[in-house]
């Protein structure tokens, strides 16, 4: 009785799963059509001075998925023309300059894309993560005093408890 309960329970619990659709939306994304960058590291300007880098990971979006083969396969191109252009040109808000306007940047680096593996492979980029490292971090108040001075500062003693 058990050996033909167990096949029973896996078939029970395996139904479900093929029964059950993902929810349909506008225009699904073919599968395989992703190509995940490797980490794009851009500098950042304010004023004319190096305010820090902005660490960016993005992946491209081929036409089709042979399209998205001929991408892997020069993806050290792209990753070289990506990093050319954002150290050619700024890509930083003119209102912030610590923070990337992907407006701007999107459709350059999916030009540069496009112009290495050809225009119609390549339909667009989706930037997943962009983070911004400062080149001078703001100190904290523990780092606002000198290690000289930290060593000479002793730590309040503990109150004696009043004894009767």
């Amino acid at each position: 009785m058990r050996a033909s309960a167990i096949p029973a329970f896996c078939l029970f619990l395996a139904v479900p799963g093929l029964a059950a659709e993902a929810p349909k939306s506008a225009k699904p994304a073919e599968p395989g059509t992703h190509v995940r960058m490797p980490f794009l590291i851009a500098p950042m300007d304010a004023d004319g001075k190096l305010a820090g880098y902005a660490y960016i990971s993005s992946k491209l979006i081929a036409a089709s998925p042979s399209a998205s083969l001929e991408i892997r396969d020069k993806l050290a191109f792209i990753q070289d023309a990506f990093v050319r252009d954002v150290n050619a040109a700024p890509i930083g808000k003119a209102a912030d300059p610590t923070s990337v306007d992907t407006a701007a940047l999107a459709p350059r680096l999916v030009a540069d894309a496009r112009r290495l593996v050809g225009g119609a492979k390549v339909a667009s980029i989706v930037f997943t993560q962009i983070q911004f490292a400062p080149l001078h971090p703001r100190p904290t108040t523990e780092d606002a005093i000198p290690p000289s001075e930290r060593a000479t500062q002793a730590p309040a003693a503990p109150a004696k408890p009043a004894t009767p």
